[in-house]
């Protein structure tokens, strides 16, 4: 839990960076900046609240857009001068209508995996009609196994003999039907992250 007296505020004139990142995906979303009240506001409100350098004013975030940043997490660094706000966002973070205010590419690398989550836990809510995926949970977990297996078979076959385009490809399917059998399950990928980070304490 973050204990706010223990920020050291007076080093930045009264500020201190906040470092707003999605909590899903990791990515760096945008970098703003709190005084102590618009981090009190946060705290309360559990929406992201800066303080805007140019209007010398306090703002939340999609006061105005409707992009609104719910907070899952505040960390401060070993120095306490500096935040890291964990958020799921309601929208896009940049004013520009992109993802992140920092390119306009969406999460990168490993962080696709948590974008494929929430795609999949939006897609889960649609007629099963109208999505593949809500068809597949509404299946229920047997159904979605016995795809991973396939799509497992098919990736392996593809590693043994196929060419790189073929073997992401494969790849790709198998991680998504993965995906799938989680979500049906009532699980996510942050809980296989979470046995990878266990393991990894074992020499």
């Amino acid at each position: 839990m973050l204990n706010p007296e223990k920020l050291d505020f007076e080093k930045g004139g009264g500020l201190i960076p906040a470092i707003v990142q999605d909590g899903k995906t990791l990515q760096v979303l945008t970098l703003a900046y709190m005084n102590r009240e618009a981090l009190d506001e946060t705290i309360e409100s559990g929406e992201a609240t800066f303080f805007s350098r140019s209007r010398n004013a306090r703002w939340r975030k999609g006061e105005t857009s409707g992009n609104r940043l719910k907070v899952l997490a505040l960390t401060a660094d070993c120095d306490g001068d500096a935040l890291i706000v964990s958020v799921e966002p309601m929208g896009p973070a940049c004013h520009l209508g992109t993802t992140s205010c920092f390119g306009e590419a969406d999460a990168p690398g490993v962080g696709r995996l948590g974008a494929l989550e929430r795609t999949l836990i939006a897609r889960a809510s649609a007629p099963p009609a109208e999505s593949y995926t809500a068809r597949l949970i509404a299946e229920g977990p047997k159904r979605a196994a016995q795809k991973v297996g396939e799509e497992g078979v098919e990736t392996a076959l593809a590693g043994a003999a196929g060419d790189a385009a073929e073997l992401c490809s494969e790849a790709a399917d198998l991680l998504y039907h993965l995906g799938v059998l989680l979500r049906a399950r009532g699980l996510g990928f942050d809980d296989v992250m979470a046995v990878l980070a266990e393991r990894a304490k074992t020499p």
